[in-house]
């Protein structure tokens, strides 16, 4: 969307969004295999996928990946943090759908990572209650790499410590979900679900899927 064409007020993007669901209403039925499928996803979904990603507009993970009605079973939160709610979520999808992949899915420039990286280099930064609850989930990832930065009395490469951080974050969630979990822990000590990480490039729109 163009900077002259975005809405300058709640009510405009709730119109825009009205809009928008009107043409995809009325897409129902046209000729593209995507909308066809749309009718037997009303009593079952089976995703072929659960995606654990971050909340970013830039980050559609259903674009990224290709996919369409009903192939992912996508959740989303800022950082692509793991807390209760995500974990019970992955819980339900793999239990009930018999889904056999997870992927936590980090990408560069992450805000929620850089908040984090922010409080670690200037302590007096000050969040909300509810936005610091996500810095602090991130903090155990990105607290060692921080100090290792910062071990020698140097100056923290901020961006650095950023791109360093989002792979370590992913590989946290990603450790956090197998082993804070007994069901998905013995799902995949069964070979029942693989649980990966990967990060999406917001430049070149490609996704690097991490060793464990």
């Amino acid at each position: 969307m163009t900077a002259n064409m975005r809405p300058k007020t709640g009510q405009e993007a709730l119109e825009l969004l009205k809009e928008g669901n009107t043409r995809y209403v009325d897409s129902l039925n046209n000729s593209d295999p995507m909308m066809q499928k749309r009718p037997e996803l009303v009593k079952d979904q089976d995703p072929l996928a659960i995606i654990l990603g971050c909340s970013d507009a830039r980050v559609p993970v259903e674009i990224v990946f290709d996919q369409g009605l009903g192939d992912l079973f996508v959740i989303r939160v800022a950082g692509n943090v793991v807390a209760p709610s995500q974990i019970g979520s992955v819980e339900f999808a793999a239990e009930k759908f018999g889904t056999q992949l997870v992927v936590v899915l980090g990408h560069s420039h992450c805000g929620a990572v850089t908040a984090c990286v922010e409080a670690l280099i200037n302590p007096a930064q000050f969040y909300s209650p509810n936005l610091q609850s996500i810095v602090d989930r991130i903090r155990p990832s990105v607290y060692n790499l921080h100090e290792l930065a910062t071990a020698n009395g140097q100056d923290v490469d901020a961006d650095e410590l950023v791109d360093r951080s989002i792979r370590a974050n992913v590989r946290m969630s990603v450790s956090q979900l197998k082993h804070g979990s007994r069901a998905l822990e013995d799902l995949s000590s069964n070979g029942q679900l693989l649980i990966v990480g990967a990060e999406y490039d917001l430049e070149t729109g490609k996704v690097r899927f991490l060793d464990s």
